[in-house]
């Protein structure tokens, strides 16, 4: 379940089951040390925290190094280092990859590195980079989380796309999670999912279930992605929900969806 740190969402968090995973993001406007500060509090709560931090929101070695050193004080294995949407870097790191390669150069505690992967693409860099840069990351992490995405056959031909060039990472899928549609919608166009939305258009019930009514829910998306899944070629670990700080949906309906699956075994 990934969150956004702010002011109310920590208390919200108590719907979710003892040492669940729980995903802080990196804000540009609030900065790194927002996000350790929340995940500090939250790893005492026993959560299994993964920090977000964006390449783009640290100074240089020094800060990277107070960075690291903060994490091995706490109970925390894994790391997820996107580039950040920060407009410009505030130091020398400029994206994903050159934070990746100076963390590689410190001695720290954790086991687990997560990147970045975008199956439809970036609004600012393009598919090509993107493909050569995954295949960099590679060397520098061990899991990648994809962004979210509402077209089983897209994210399917990605990973194929990604197995066939040597990409091996276990692929953790991006997942809407029960969301407001307003909300959903803007956060989709900014991260460059306009073709799965134009998608959605020509797709009768699950555009009923993303433009009709008030929320959206992925159950129709998961049922698609099943034979994805149950391929052992496309190497999926399991599922990334953004709940965009909509816990308390995302949670009821992951039990609600959960509960109807054991109900069919």
């Amino acid at each position: 379940m990934e969150v956004f740190p702010t002011s109310s969402i920590e208390s919200r968090l108590d719907v979710l089951e003892p040492g669940s995973y729980v995903a802080v993001t990196c804000s540009p406007s609030k900065g790194v040390e927002v996000t350790l500060d929340m995940v500090e509090r939250l790893a005492q709560r026993g959560f299994k925290v993964v920090p977000h931090v964006a390449a783009r929101m640290v100074r240089d070695d020094a800060h990277l190094r107070e960075i690291l050193q903060r994490l091995d004080d706490l109970p925390i294995i894994s790391l997820f280092v996107p580039g950040g949407d920060a407009a410009k870097p505030i130091g020398k790191f400029s994206c994903a990859l050159d934070l990746l390669r100076a963390i590689s150069e410190f001695d720290h505690k954790l086991s687990e590195i997560g990147v970045a992967s975008h199956p439809e693409g970036h609004p600012s860099i393009s598919r090509d980079v993107l493909m050569k840069d995954l295949l960099k990351k590679q060397e520098f992490s061990n899991y990648l989380v994809t962004q979210m995405c509402f077209d089983a056959r897209v994210l399917g031909g990605w990973l194929r796309e990604i197995r066939d060039l040597g990409v091996t990472l276990p692929a953790w899928i991006g997942l809407p999670g029960v969301a407001d549609r307003s909300t959903l919608v803007k956060t989709s166009l900014r991260i460059g999912v306009g073709d799965s939305l134009r998608y959605l258009k020509n797709r009768g019930k699950i555009a009923a279930n993303l433009l009709k009514s008030k929320s959206y829910r992925p159950d129709e998306l998961l049922a698609d992605l099943a034979p994805y899944i149950a391929d052992p070629s496309y190497n999926i670990a399991g599922h990334h929900i953004y709940c965009f700080n909509q816990v308390e949906s995302a949670e009821q309906w992951r039990h609600e969806f959960l509960d109807a699956l054991q109900s069919q075994d």
